[in-house]
């Protein structure tokens, strides 16, 4: 399963950064991806007083056009994602499309980015958005995938949830910061693949260093024993990853951890 991972610079014109996801959505079909991930809040910027300003309803322009670029390259679209605007609300949710334009899934995120670091990063995105409430997999041709956003990335048990529903690879649009990034990008990235025993692709934003919000970059994708199979620097870069979804097997096999599971171990018992 081609796989391309697109790390493109979100430049606050909205027009320009959407038209950009468009040609290199065109590019990754062009060399054979059958799968594209944009990243986080790809045609917005990272700033609390510009989600509502960017937002879309339902069905907006920015969905649309990602609709029609899957069907008219025959691809699976993993629209990064976009602030949504639903009932007053503001969401960061990403939208998946089907080779034939359909959507295939909407994911809000769930756990929102509040943090406040001293001596480094502060940010909540609580002063503006709302957080979603599901788990979020969809089917392809490929299987079951699954799907969360930055900062889902730190919770174990999402990632477990997708993975006992079958999900065989878990795709995560972010924009880790500088902070949290050298820290713990990777380290997460890997780990969720070696928990689950399913790949992880990891798309971020290419760096802005004159940006208020510093997204990390580097994106990567991991195989099911932690091995990083691509990963990106600072600068904007389009990378593949072939994803050999028979090494999942192949994995599990050899480390029967998912069937092994003890049940009667972790069920919650009242008092």
């Amino acid at each position: 399963m081609r796989t391309a991972l697109i790390q493109m610079p979100v430049t606050g014109d909205k027009q320009s950064d959407v038209r950009t996801a468009v040609r290199q959505l065109h590019e990754a079909a062009d060399h054979g991806a059958q799968v594209a991930v944009l990243p986080e809040m790809f045609c917005c910027p990272y700033r609390n007083d510009c989600f509502r300003a960017y937002g879309e309803e339902e069905g907006g322009p920015v969905q649309t056009v990602l609709s029609e670029t899957a069907a008219a390259r025959g691809l699976y679209v993993v629209g990064g994602s976009i602030p949504e605007l639903s009932e007053g609300k503001v969401y960061n949710t990403s939208f998946v499309y089907g080779p034939d334009g359909r959507r295939l899934a909407r994911h809000r995120k769930a756990h929102l980015f509040d943090i406040d670091i001293p001596g480094g990063q502060r940010f909540l995105e609580s002063d503006t958005l709302s957080p979603g409430s599901a788990v979020t997999t969809f089917e392809t041709k490929f299987g079951t995938m699954g799907l969360c956003i930055c900062f889902d990335l730190r919770f174990e048990e999402l990632a477990r949830c997708m993975c006992l529903r079958g999900a065989r690879v878990i795709f995560v649009p972010a924009a880790f910061n500088m902070t949290t990034g050298p820290a713990h990008w990777e380290l997460l990235l890997r780990q969720r693949a070696v928990d689950n025993q399913c790949f992880v692709v990891g798309v971020s934003p290419a760096r802005d260093e004159s940006a208020s919000y510093v997204a990390y970059g580097n994106s990567l994708a991991s195989d099911p024993w932690g091995t990083v199979l691509c990963r990106a620097g600072a600068e904007p870069a389009v990378l593949y990853a072939d994803l050999d979804l028979g090494r999942i097997d192949d994995v599990r096999r050899q480390l029967p951890i998912l069937s092994a599971r003890r049940t009667d171990l972790y069920e919650v018992r009242e008092r």
